[in-house]
């Protein structure tokens, strides 16, 4: 059982509570206009633009045909992920569940989890169940960061070792999710009211940006929605602001919110009983 991870960050403070080592899994399944790591989205297709351009000699072709990446030539230009016509990176490992923990233990007793995103993390099922049952037996949590398009309903025997889920409610209006992600947002809102029903809304991250919908209402009907779910979960609210940084050259453009419309959002959530909510 192998899934192909984008990197892994030994100490990370913003990808669930406490100190975690972040591990992103590549692949994606919906296009958000304003993905900051849109590298992440697709798997190489072994086209050899990005060998032919590599200015350190760090991409080859194996035997196999397959793009290969040599780590210890690499001087971190990100010039290959630049050229990628496919939005995806050949900076990427194909790893079992026992190797991703390799390198997770290695910081035990600094960290409280791990949390794994992607790309989408959901892609890769199986991988995140053999994970999540290492990291327990050293006591460690395990969270799922997700776009919430594939019903984590399905996916019980997951979901009993999961501590959590981070899940991404870009929009509230399906047809302002579509626009945002080309996918509607039934499948998200399911699974948001499942997860909390259930202890398993960690948190709901909402990334602000005021060009591309009306963040106003999403926010406010967004919380009239889920706060009934805070008497059986209390979860966390993490307002985000869109920032141009890593987005494609052709959706950079958008207006980047201020810190008085992250504030009124927040108030908005607080009328609703909401009171754990962290802006970014």
């Amino acid at each position: 059982m192998k899934a192909i991870v984008n990197k892994i960050i030994p100490f990370s403070s913003v990808d669930g509570l406490g100190n975690r080592t972040a591990v992103f899994l590549q692949g994606c399944n919906i296009n958000c206009k304003y993905c900051h790591n849109p590298e992440t989205r697709k798997l190489c297709v072994g086209c050899g633009i990005c060998v032919e351009q590599c200015p350190a000699g760090a991409l080859s072709f194996s035997e196999d045909g397959r793009v290969q990446y040599d780590a210890s030539k690499c001087v971190q230009c990100d010039t290959c992920i630049h050229v990628c016509p496919n939005d995806s990176s050949p900076r990427t490992w194909e790893m079992t569940p026992e190797e991703v923990y390799e390198k997770v233990k290695r910081q035990i007793p600094f960290i409280r989890g791990i949390s794994v995103s992607g790309g989408e993390c959901m892609l890769w099922p199986d991988f995140l169940r053999e994970l999540f049952t290492l990291a327990h037996k050293d006591g460690l949590t395990a969270l799922i960061d997700s776009n919430g398009t594939i019903p984590l309903w399905e996916y019980p025997e997951l979901l009993e070792v999961a501590d959590g889920v981070m899940l991404d409610i870009k929009a509230f209006d399906t047809r302002d999710h579509e626009r945002i992600t080309d996918f509607p947002n039934d499948t998200v809102l399911a699974n948001a009211a499942y997860l909390a029903e259930h202890g398993k809304l960690h948190e709901v991250r909402c990334v602000i940006v005021p060009d591309l919908y009306d963040v106003e209402k999403s926010i406010r009907d967004m919380g009239k929605f889920l706060s009934p779910y805070l008497k059986k979960n209390k979860f966390r609210v993490k307002i985000i602001a869109y920032r141009p940084m890593g987005v494609r050259e052709e959706y950079s453009h958008y207006r980047v919110p201020d810190q008085a419309c992250l504030k009124h959002l927040a108030e908005i959530l607080r009328e609703y009983g909401f009171e754990d909510i962290i802006i970014i």
